[in-house]
């Protein structure tokens, strides 16, 4: 696939392209651990109580869509992805929930239909992220909340900072996701507030992953997944070679931790 700001036209809507068409366990292996540690208190965030009905914007392989079942029950649940292969896992994994192919630009949902409406590590991969978060107000029910949050890619606190520190040194001209929206302090806030959103509230969100060696933290760039994998896909043995031993120079000795923020807002709607 293609990186950077190159998009393809589908039914009306420009879509950034990254390589999301891969399997769940390939994503669950590569940012799963850090995405279902993220996932409870992000639901926290957002006051997810049982009671309400709730919708899961570009839901991936279901992170956060099986702890929102826990909360509130299959029915009470839905959720959405541009990814067939991630609608399809998600489906296998939680049945009972409303699963749909889609975009957050246009949503496949009513108006006024959720209590909740979330989008975790979503934002940053939005075509047009300001209308995504105001479909996202658009289905969600008045005195609802909204909710999204980003990777701290900007900032240098994200999960894959090491890494891009590595592929920059080896290549300053390196196109990271450090420019992806909302992944800068205050971007989240900018773009809610675009989108129409009041009572904006900002905080931080922080997880850490530990890893016993240092080939169970790389192997899982090496599958593909999103603008890292796909940056080591398009790398030639040397160079792929060359990037490993910098990211192992930068990392501490194993066993060692990664720790990870990300930027959260939550609105009233």
């Amino acid at each position: 696939m293609t990186l950077g700001p190159c998009h393809r036209r589908r039914d009306g809507i420009y879509f950034r392209l990254v390589s999301f068409d891969v399997s769940a366990d390939a994503y669950g292996r590569f940012m799963g651990r850090y995405s279902d540690l993220l996932a409870t208190p992000f639901l926290d965030q957002a006051d997810v109580r049982s009671g309400q009905r709730a919708l899961d914007v570009g839901c991936g392989p279901g992170a956060l869509t099986a702890p929102l079942v826990e909360r509130l029950g299959p029915d009470a649940v839905a959720a959405v992805d541009p990814s067939p292969s991630f609608v399809d896992a998600t489906r296998a994994r939680l049945p009972g929930v409303d699963v749909r192919t889609g975009v957050a630009e246009r949503l496949p949902f009513d108006d006024d239909s959720f209590d909740r409406t979330l989008a975790q590590l979503v934002v940053h991969f939005m075509s047009d992220p300001v209308v995504g978060l105001a479909e996202m107000a658009r289905v969600t029910r008045p005195g609802g909340l909204l909710t999204a949050c980003s990777w701290d890619h900007a900032g240098g606190s994200g999960p894959l900072s090491t890494y891009w520190e590595a592929a920059r040194s080896l290549d300053p001209r390196v196109q990271d996701e450090s420019g992806l929206p909302g992944t800068r302090e205050g971007h989240l806030v900018e773009l809610s507030e675009a989108a129409g959103l009041t009572q904006v509230e900002p905080s931080v969100l922080t997880v850490g992953v530990h890893y016993e060696t240092f080939d169970e933290w790389w192997e899982p760039y090496t599958l593909g997944v999103g603008p890292a994998g796909a940056y080591v896909a398009g790398l030639d043995p040397s160079q792929r070679e060359a990037l490993r031993a910098r990211c192992a120079e930068l990392l501490p000795e194993p066993p060692f931790d990664v720790t990870a923020s990300a930027w959260c807002v939550r609105a009233n709607v």
